[in-house]
């Protein structure tokens, strides 16, 4: 029995090996007499029938392969959230943490998912940033790895106040903050020493980046909390919000910035045999034994 009808190819090749890649799964899906959507400008480079714009898919998919990097992955579980519809990931990229299906193995995988079933769904959830001024919401955007708070010019210190939950936490000075979910543990943050966070906690880190204090060390905190960020009113004007260092927010110092757990999650569908610490292994150089 086939466990998905409608099969969608995204991505957004940036070399002609990943277009061959998006060629060759279309035309394996096809062999098989799926029902295949591809993002239009996919279609376009390629002349093939079927194109079809990111929000028809996310409507009608039952199943959409991002062929790419993470980057790719990002953008596309930040629009297919609010759809619920599964993405799984052929690595065309570099680090793969979330494109987790080898192109060199590519076929027997998905035949292993969509012929035989033998997959699982794992959530991940995202957060959502608001800009808040005068106490009206201007400017919002979803996260799936971190939503970094910083200044519009490199290495420029802001200083700013940090509550969670509606109580102090604390104040600091630093080039800005990085808020990371689970996913976004082994990104961003973990660059600026941030701790890493298995996929299935409920937590977010706070992880600043390079604080004028030696005290300043990274924060877990519970993946529910609402946090709230205020800012001097002598920081230079232009502030920013990130949202996977791919969608900029601008602000002012006079503007609060919300951020919490989004209700949209990323359905991220996983062959049987996938193992979260055999993909930090490899990608951190963890996998030589001693003994």
């Amino acid at each position: 029995m086939a466990h998905f009808k409608i099969i969608a190819i995204v991505g957004k090749p940036r070399h002609d090996i990943a277009l061959e890649t998006h060629l060759s799964v279309y035309n394996w899906l096809k062999e098989r007499k799926y029902q295949i959507l591809v993002e239009e400008n996919i279609a376009k480079l390629l002349n093939l029938p079927n194109a079809t714009t990111l929000d028809q898919i996310g409507q009608v998919a039952d199943l959409v392969i991002v062929i790419g990097g993470d980057g790719n992955m990002l953008g596309m579980a930040r629009h297919f959230a609010k759809y619920q519809v599964p993405l799984i990931g052929i690595n065309r990229g570099n680090l793969g943490f979330l494109t987790d299906i080898a192109p060199q193995t590519a076929f027997e995988q998905l035949h292993n998912c969509l012929e035989r079933g033998e997959f699982f769904i794992e959530e991940r959830f995202l957060l959502e940033a608001k800009v808040e001024r005068n106490g009206k919401i201007i400017a919002e955007h979803n996260a799936l790895n971190e939503v970094i708070i910083h200044a519009s010019q490199v290495a420029k210190t802001i200083d700013f106040k940090v509550s969670i939950d509606g109580k102090f936490a604390f104040s600091q000075r630093s080039d800005g903050l990085i808020i990371a979910t689970p996913t976004g543990s082994t990104a961003y943050s973990l660059s600026a020493n941030g701790p890493i966070l298995t996929p299935n906690l409920n937590a977010m880190a706070l992880v600043s980046m390079f604080p004028h204090s030696l005290s300043s060390r990274p924060v877990v905190i519970d993946g529910d909390s609402q946090l709230s960020l205020r800012f001097a009113q002598y920081n230079q004007p232009e502030l920013r919000v990130s949202c996977d260092n791919q969608v900029s927010l601008p602000f002012a110092p006079e503007d609060r910035i919300l951020v919490q757990k989004s209700p949209e999650k990323l359905q991220l569908l996983h062959l049987n045999d996938y193992n979260y610490f055999n993909v930090l292994g490899s990608k951190l150089g963890w996998l030589t034994k001693l003994f």
